[in-house]
């Protein structure tokens, strides 16, 4: 079984950061391993128990969060970083991009928005448990993961027909499927089934995990939520 990814909570009022950790802990593949106010608190956290991703207020009382981000790279640190924040100014998501922030929430922001940015980045962050080399496709699709997916009325090339198709054939396999399984159950390309699948699961009417079968390259499953 996959492990948890550990997530550090910097929030500095106390009420949000008990809501971000229940927010996170009803998400799977999740684990708050603790929560700090400060970024001194943070850099000693994170240096003493290696979370695999910071839930960072840029916004804290001794310094702001940006520059914490700046001190984990200078000191070698990947962690990844989520910035939950009041803070949506151009330069200040602008520096965020830059400094390699795999995603931006502006607070105040609904359970639904939250767990959709976390949700992307628990795929991308799969998406490179197989470590072979990657080909440019893989790696647009990695990085696929991390973009929010537009509604269905207002995504540009959704054909209804289509999608009722890939609906269908998605209804029919019990298990779930991959894209390649539904674009042959339907006739549509891989791409394109892909592409309709990605647009259920951003509506929220198709789960999708990673799978692991066998010794090829893992492939995303998506199954329908009955």
């Amino acid at each position: 079984m996959t492990a948890p990814i550990r997530v550090l909570i910097v929030e500095d009022e106390p009420l949000t950061a008990e809501a971000h950790a229940a927010y996170v802990a009803r998400l799977d593949g999740f684990a708050v391993i603790g929560s700090v106010d400060t970024g001194r608190a943070m850099l000693a956290a994170v240096a003493a128990e290696r979370p695999d991703l910071v839930l960072l207020d840029l916004n804290l009382p001794d310094v702001h969060g940006l520059q914490l981000v700046r001190a984990l790279r200078s000191a070698g640190s990947a962690v990844d970083v989520i910035a939950v924040t009041a803070a949506h100014d151009v330069r200040a998501v602008r520096n965020a991009i830059a400094l390699g922030i795999v995603q931006y929430l502006v607070k105040p922001f609904s359970y639904r928005a939250f767990a959709d940015r976390m949700t992307s980045y628990r795929e991308f962050r799969r998406g490179f448990e197989d470590h072979r080399a990657l080909t440019q496709a893989d790696i647009d699709e990695r990085l696929g993961t991390l973009r929010p997916v537009a509604p269905a009325e207002h995504e540009k090339g959704i054909a209804r027909e289509t999608l009722e198709v890939v609906r269908d054939a998605l209804l029919e396999m019990a298990d779930g499927g991959s894209a390649s399984e539904v674009a042959a159950a339907t006739g549509l390309s891989r791409v394109t089934a892909r592409r309709y699948l990605e647009h259920l699961a951003g509506a929220g009417q198709v789960d999708k995990d990673v799978r692991h079968r066998g010794h090829g390259r893992p492939e995303y499953e998506y199954r329908w939520l009955r």
